[in-house]
This record gives C-alpha cells, sequence and structure tokens, in this order.
C-alpha cells in the first residue's frame, strides 16, 4: 500500500484533494491531504519556508509509514523537494504537479518574472492575496470549478514565497515525476526543465490547466496511482 502525501500550492489547503483523495482510496492506496501553516483552516498561523517543509515532515513522522509519495502542486514543489529530503528511506518517490522546483538558495520566486507578487505581498501586510474568478479564465476548468477556489482561498503568507530553500543535496537525485500542465505552458519552469535531465525523473503532461484537482481530478489521480504500479 502506497502513502500518499498531497499539498496544494499558494492560497489552498487539503480541501482541494477531496476528489483525487477520494479515487486513489478507491484504489487501494493511503492518502494523507496537507494544509500548511497560515492557509485555510490554519489560517493566520505564523510561516515561513522552513514552517512549510517542517509541516511535511512532521506529518510523514506522525503517521510513521513507509513507501511515501509526497506530492507538490505548484508552489508546494518547493517544501515538498526539501521534505523528500529529509524523510530518507521513508520516500518512494517525489511527484510534483505543474510546480517549482527546489533548488538550494533559490525561492518560490526565483527564475520568474515575480515583481508583480513581490509589490502584492508589501501592499497586503505580508500576505499574497487571492487572485480574481477572472484570473482563472482559460485554466480548462467550468465556472463552477472556478468559483468552488475562489470561495475556498485564503491569502498566501508572503515569507514562505521569498524565503529561499535549503537543500544539502540535489533533487534530482531523488526519484520523482514532474506533471506538466499544458494549458499553462507547453514547458515546465528552468528549474523542473533542469531536474528532468536527470535519469531518476520522469515527465506526464496533462491536458489541462493548472489547477487539475479541480479541472480533472479523476485523471490526475489515475496518472497518480499508475506512477507507483509499476514495478
Amino acid at each position: 500500500m502506497t502513502n500518499f502525501v498531497l499539498v496544494a500550492g499558494t492560497w489552498l489547503g487539503a480541501w482541494v484533494w477531496d476528489e483525487v483523495a477520494g479515487e486513489l482510496r478507491a484504489a487501494g492506496h493511503d492518502v494523507h491531504p496537507l494544509t500548511l501553516s497560515g492557509l485555510a483552516e490554519k489560517r493566520g498561523v505564523s510561516a515561513g519556508q522552513q514552517t512549510h517543509v517542517q509541516d511535511i515532515v512532521a506529518e510523514v513522522e506522525r503517521l510513521d509509514p513507509r513507501d511515501v509519495v509526497l506530492v507538490g502542486h505548484s508552489y508546494a514543489g518547493i517544501p515538498v523537494g526539501q521534505a523528500a529530503e529529509r524523510i530518507g528511506d521513508r520516500l518512494r518517490r517525489v511527484v510534483l504537479v505543474d510546480a517549482n522546483a527546489a533548488v538550494d538558495g533559490e525561492s518560490f520566486l526565483s527564475g520568474w518574472l515575480s515583481d508583480e507578487v513581490r509589490t502584492a505581498i508589501e501592499d497586503n501586510g505580508g500576505v499574497w492575496p487571492p487572485l480574481s474568478a477572472a484570473d482563472f479564465a482559460g485554466q480548462g476548468m467550468t465556472d463552477e470549478q472556478i468559483a468552488r477556489l475562489v470561495d475556498g482561498a485564503t491569502p498566501h503568507p508572503g515569507a514562505t514565497l521569498t524565503e529561499p530553500a535549503v537543500m544539502p543535496r540535489p533533487l534530482s537525485e531523488l526519484p520523482g515525476l514532474y506533471i506538466k500542465c499544458l494549458l499553462d505552458g507547453d514547458e515546465p519552469m528552468p528549474a523542473a526543465a533542469e531536474l528532468l535531465k536527470s535519469d531518476r525523473w520522469e515527465l506526464v503532461t496533462m491536458d489541462t490547466g493548472h489547477w487539475p484537482m479541480f479541472s480533472q481530478p479523476r485523471e490526475l489521480a489515475r496518472i497518480l496511482h499508475e506512477s507507483v504500479a509499476s514495478p
């Protein structure tokens, strides 16, 4: 039995994985969606980059499982990558879902034009406000799915986005799968593209937008299941 720990990106909590988790449990897996500090039901909890790393490590230690697959969506690829290195031989593989890849000394905002995000954090008391419904257009979601995402989103702690990752060894040395969502662009971000040069990493594409847990949850669950079903 595989133990999936699912971590969503900015503004979102464990609730976004409900449909994916249901599909994976039906396939016989143990599934643990996780809300990071400062988000969703943990809104208001102070958090920096290493707080989120520790959230994930602490969840794995609490569950005390083996055969762990850490799944990080978008921003969560940064803390998930660091946590994967720290949980040792419990790890089966890392899965990054249209995510940023953790690089030692680099933050979530490194490697892309993020001045607008930095300004928004400064102008909003240290948090990044959620996007509006219009910002999610063209990402393969229905109006109902967008409304659910917007209604459930909470401001994201800015420090987690600007502080650097701490990686004693490159993420490319761990086994991994990268899921690229094509409506969000054909190519992974530079750090992820570099990661995919490793023979320990595989690439799978989805013909949907950046939030496949809303737009294609059954397909995402199928890919996650198949990632551990093969020998």
